[in-house]
């Protein structure tokens, strides 16, 4: 090996060392809140408030235990509670699709909203976006589903009903299995610093290649609608095609490095709030049934519209660099 190559992988390592204590700092403490909370029924009691909204978009009850799960837990969690619910959901593909649809757009809100607030957005502000933006095209599928037909057959989820959910997959396990939780978590961390380690790579590899500036000025048009600066571009579509955790913590580097104006690191964590990972967990809600319109042409054209305003709206901030929401030791 070269001693070019032992550089750059000592690089590496220190670089991807960085982030991942970065994530760690903000994600272990909030996991294990979320953690307690489930212990004291929180994921249960914010069910049964959902379900009178969840009749108001007009979803079934059961709607309200899912996303609830996913808003405050994860993407699998919910997952789970889906098939534990399969053998009671009475449900169209348009209501199954706008469910979908909303966990989407809101869902690990405690972990991934502190990523935002970290890497310098607004905890509330992007929440409140992502919630909203979830509670509004959710209404928007069902009314349109139930006022032209479409999607309006009903979905079997018999194929689901035969499997054995614990408590544990549905993220209402008790205290007995603390340990499974703990090693399931250690897992997921380890697996975040192996998926940070191959992002490095990749941009590196991205910007030696000239990739880098070849999509960069292949997504300038949505950039131009949108308001994105061309500066995040890269970190940016990270995140839209891989997850906001990981494209967060690219972001949070970039932020300490390049000084985004608050403008424009506004923007890029909107964007990313609404529309991330638009490969794994689209894939998931298409797995379930859910329509592929809905789930990903519908809700990147929604993300487009969203931010585009915000956009707009903001024009007049301040020029500052943005800061970082606490200190960059």
């Amino acid at each position: 090996m070269t001693r070019t190559a032992r550089r750059y992988l000592l690089d590496l390592v220190n670089r991807s060392q960085k982030l991942f204590v970065t994530l760690i700092k903000v994600m272990l403490p909030v996991m294990i809140i979320v953690r307690i909370a489930q212990e004291f029924g929180a994921i249960d009691a914010a069910s049964k408030l959902l379900s009178p909204m969840m009749a108001l978009i007009g979803l079934p009850p059961e709607a309200g235990l899912i996303w609830a799960t996913c808003a405050l837990v994860s993407m699998y969690g919910a997952v789970g509670a889906f098939i534990g619910l399969a053998g009671t959901l009475d449900m169209t593909g348009g209501q199954l699709s706008a469910l979908c649809a909303m966990m989407l757009f809101a869902h690990g809100l405690p972990v991934e909203q502190a990523i935002v607030k970290r890497a310098g957005g607004s905890f509330i502000a992007t929440t409140a976006l992502r919630v909203g933006a979830a509670i509004g095209y959710g209404a928007l599928v069902t009314w349109v589903s139930n006022t032209t037909g479409w999607l309006s057959d009903p979905v079997d989820f018999s194929w689901m009903a035969g499997g054995d959910v614990s408590t544990a997959a549905t993220g209402l396990a008790g205290w007995a299995d603390w340990a499974d939780w703990a090693v399931q978590t250690i897992k997921s961390l380890i697996v975040s610093f192996g998926v940070i380690l191959a992002l490095l790579v990749v941009l590196d590899a991205m910007k030696v290649t000239g990739l880098t500036d070849k999509f960069t000025r292949a997504m300038l048009p949505i950039l131009r609608v949108s308001g994105l600066s061309r500066d995040v571009a890269p970190v940016t579509t990270i995140g839209v095609l891989l997850g906001l955790t990981y494209g967060g913590a690219l972001i949070i580097d970039e932020a300490r490095k390049n000084n985004y104006r608050k403008r424009t690191l506004f923007l890029s964590l909107c964007w990313l709030s609404l529309s991330h990972s638009l490969i794994e967990d689209t894939a998931i809600m298409f797995a379930l049934g859910a329509d592929l319109w809905v789930i990903l042409v519908g809700r990147v054209i929604l993300t487009l519209i969203i931010v585009a305003l915000l956009a707009r709206l903001t024009l007049r901030w301040d020029r500052e660099p943005a800061q970082l929401a606490t200190d960059t030791a």
